[in-house]
Parts: structure tokens; C-alpha cells; sequence
């Protein structure tokens, strides 16, 4: 049960709980994870909510597809806190056939059941992340579903600050680029506080992400827009492109956005999070054949292919290392890591090639040791490749109880401008 002094948090799209991982190692007595919820809905064996389910024993496990789970569910539950890594797909809305029943987004669309969830729960704090290209898409578009997704929280009565963070920059083992969302309500103390703020401050350096992950006081390249939402949201879905660089807010339909550079810190590298080479199994190490495969795949080729439709051109690639640096943070991780593939990480170790184990892996994205053990080691890599950097989600975590902390009621209301 949640006391009177934490806050109430449910997990959506929990994965193997990234999120709730972080959030714990910034405050497990802050923050209160009373529902999480995990369901792949094309695999009959749900590895990744098997693994949920026995590392945390606290709050309620979901394995259930979202959009079963009634409104009224999370009414009852009115949480404080909703976080959640999401698919980047179309955000694209059309009104419905009547005309009377407002918008309707794509099924299956799960930003739309994130949407659900705000209009029923009415949390004061969200905190999502999603891949970088989500603030470009659709290619022929640019910008509009990112633009779809900020005019449904204004409509819901929220302030939304985004940043693209690569972890890194902030001394962390991977060089793994997202966006992450930080929304909060209109009215709540730290709103009235921020409204306090000009727009480059708030960017630069007093904003949510900005007071944890520091920038230079000038944007990248003088690269800054401003721009103000229409107010009919299938205007935005048909017609509005705009070029939101990697830090931005928006408050009341007003968007202000810069590209920012990051104060770095020194990383992690690939070195420090390997195992001891005693406790590497031979099944790691690469076989002289696949050492061949991955010597064509990471080296530079041309090669003719013929399209769908009988046209003829030149796939070019250019060559990479035949293997990772160990003095240099990781690449980022995808799902296929440990499979004979181009992303794969290779390292070589005493003269030895081999793949990163799935402890080491775990380690990149910063969770403990085994934390997926129990599932096959092909499991094992594609749940570390889905994951999010566990360490940047205890930053955040820590900001939140610093708003948390700083938060005294007040009537006082003031005006925020971008002028």
C-alpha cells in the first residue's frame, strides 16, 4: 500500500522494469510501483514479464493487454506517477465517421492508451521515452506525430518538457541515444514555479533535464524554433511539419525548442563492465567461422540488388572496426545483440574474440548482475536490447523528489510568455 508520503506509480509497457528499477534506486520509499504491466502479445512464452514478476514482490503484476484493462481501473488506482517506454509508431488522427465523437487515433496505437490512461487517472507527473527519431517522424511529415503527442497533453491540461540524451555524455556504458518525456499538470506547484522562468532557462538551466544533465548556455549551431500548435488536432495530424531539435517545452500550445550541448562527463568504457575472462564460457568466444562472417559484415562493401520492381542499384557500406574499443563507452545495444549480425558487439580479450555475455550486457544498460537470468541467452540479449539505461531513470527519479520536496501550494499565478 501506498503511504500518504510516496507517490503512486504504475509501469506500462514494463519490459523486464527498467523504469521501476531506476525509480527504486533513486527512493524505493518515494516512490511506490502499485501496478506494473507487461504483455507481449505475439509470444506465447512472456519472458520479459516471467522476469518482472520475480524481481520485484511488491504492487500488482499485469500480464495483460492494456487496452483490456477498464478506465475505471485507473480511477480506483489514481496514480501520481505514470512512466513508460512506448513504440515509436503513426500518431496520425482522423475524425470519427459521425464527426461528433471527436478524434481517433490508429488502433493498436498504444500512445493512445497511455492517452486513456492520463484522462482516467489524472497523474501530475508522466515520464516516458521513446527512440530519437520520434521527434523527426514521418519522413514525409517531419515532426507531426511528435506535434500529435505534445497537443493531446495540452489538451489534457499538461506541460511538457522533452530531451534527447544520449547516456554516455553523462558518463554511463553505452552510447544509447533516447528521447525521454517528462510531463506535469497545469497548476501543481512546480508548474507555478516554473512559470517563473523565461524559456532559456528553463532549457539551459532550470528546467526538469537540465538541472540533472547540464548544457552549455548556448545552443548547438544557434540551432533554436519557436512555434504554436493549432488548436484542432487534425489540422496538426493533416498539416503541421516542424523541426523539433533535441531539447524543447511546450505550455499552452506555446513550443520552444533548441539543440542543446551537452555538458559531458567521462564515460564508462566497454572495459569496465566486463566480466572476469575466467568466468566467460567457451560458447561466447568466436569459432573461426563465425570470425569470418563478422569480418565481412563490419568490413566495407558494395554489392548490386535488384528492387521489387526490377530496378537495379549499388548497396554500399562503409567499414567498421573488426571489433568494439574497449576504452570507449559501448554502441548502442539492439535486440540482435549476440546474434551474428553487424550491431553485435565483438570484443577481444587476451588475444580472443568473443560476443559480450548477457551479465555484461545487463551491465550496459546498468541493471545487476543476472537480473534476466532464468530465460535463454537469445531472451536474455533481446530484453537488454528493448531496455532503457537504468541509471539515467535514477537521475530523473532523484529530480522528481527534489520537485517533490520544493513543491509548496501557492495561489499565486503567473503568466508564461515566449516573447
Amino acid at each position: 500500500m501506498s503511504d500518504s508520503n510516496s507517490l503512486k506509480v504504475i509501469e506500462l509497457f514494463a519490459g523486464v522494469g527498467g523504469f521501476r528499477k531506476g525509480l527504486e534506486q533513486a527512493n524505493s520509499r518515494l516512490f511506490d510501483v502499485v501496478w506494473g504491466n507487461q504483455w507481449e502479445p505475439s509470444r506465447k512464452a512472456q519472458d520479459a514479464f516471467n522476469c518482472y514478476a520475480g524481481n520485484f514482490s511488491s504492487g500488482e503484476h499485469s500480464n495483460q493487454d492494456i487496452a483490456t484493462v477498464p478506465n475505471e481501473f485507473f480511477q480506483d488506482v489514481s496514480p501520481d506517477l505514470v512512466v513508460g517506454g512506448f513504440p515509436c509508431q503513426d500518431y496520425s488522427v482522423a475524425r470519427t465517421l459521425s464527426g461528433e465523437k471527436g478524434i481517433q487515433g490508429k488502433k493498436g496505437v498504444l500512445f493512445w492508451e497511455i492517452k486513456r490512461i492520463l484522462e482516467n487517472g489524472n497523474p501530475k507527473y508522466v515520464l516516458l521515452e521513446n527512440v530519437d527519431r520520434l521527434l523527426k517522424s514521418p519522413s514525409s511529415q517531419r515532426g507531426r506525430d511528435f506535434a500529435v503527442m505534445l497537443a493531446t497533453f495540452r489538451d489534457l491540461g499538461y506541460v511538457v518538457e522533452w530531451r534527447v540524451i544520449n547516456a554516455a555524455e553523462y558518463g554511463l556504458a553505452q552510447r544509447r541515444r533516447r528521447v525521454f518525456i517528462f510531463a506535469y499538470k497545469n497548476g501543481i506547484p512546480f508548474d507555478i514555479n516554473q512559470r517563473e522562468l523565461d524559456k532559456n532557462e528553463i532549457i539551459f538551466k532550470e528546467g526538469f533535464f537540465a538541472k540533472s544533465f547540464p548544457v552549455e548556455v548556448e545552443p548547438y549551431k544557434e540551432r533554436i524554433s519557436a512555434d504554436f500548435l493549432p488548436e484542432d488536432i487534425i489540422e496538426i495530424s493533416d498539416e503541421f511539419s516542424f523541426n523539433f531539435h533535441t531539447a524543447g517545452i511546450m505550455r499552452d500550445g506555446k513550443i520552444f525548442t533548441a539543440h542543446v550541448a551537452p555538458m559531458q562527463k567521462k564515460p564508462t568504457v566497454l572495459r569496465d563492465i566486463l566480466i572476469d575472462e575466467e568466468l566467460v564460457e567457451e560458447k561466447y568466444y568466436l569459432t573461426p567461422a563465425e570470425e569470418e562472417k563478422f569480418k565481412y559484415l563490419r568490413g566495407p562493401k558494395k554489392i548490386e540488388r535488384t528492387s521489387a520492381d526490377g530496378h537495379k542499384y549499388n548497396f554500399s557500406e562503409g567499414g567498421m572496426s573488426p571489433t568494439d574499443d574497449l576504452d570507449k563507452p559501448g554502441r548502442t545495444m539492439l535486440t540482435s545483440e549476440g546474434s551474428i549480425n553487424r550491431s553485435t558487439h565483438i570484443v577481444e580479450v587476451n588475444g580472443k574474440k568473443r560476443f559480450l555475455t548477457p551479465i555484461e550486457c545487463e551491465r550496459l544498460n546498468g541493471f545487476p548482475d543476472n537480473w534476466t537470468a532464468g530465460m535463454s541467452d537469445r531472451m536474455r540479449y533481446f530484453c537488454m536490447g528493448n531496455a532503457l539505461v537504468v541509471d539515467l531513470i535514477k537521475i530523473m527519479g532523484q529530480r522528481i523528489e527534489e520537485i517533490e520536496r520544493a513543491s509548496q501550494p501557492t495561489d499565486i499565478q503567473l503568466n508564461f510568455s515566449f516573447s
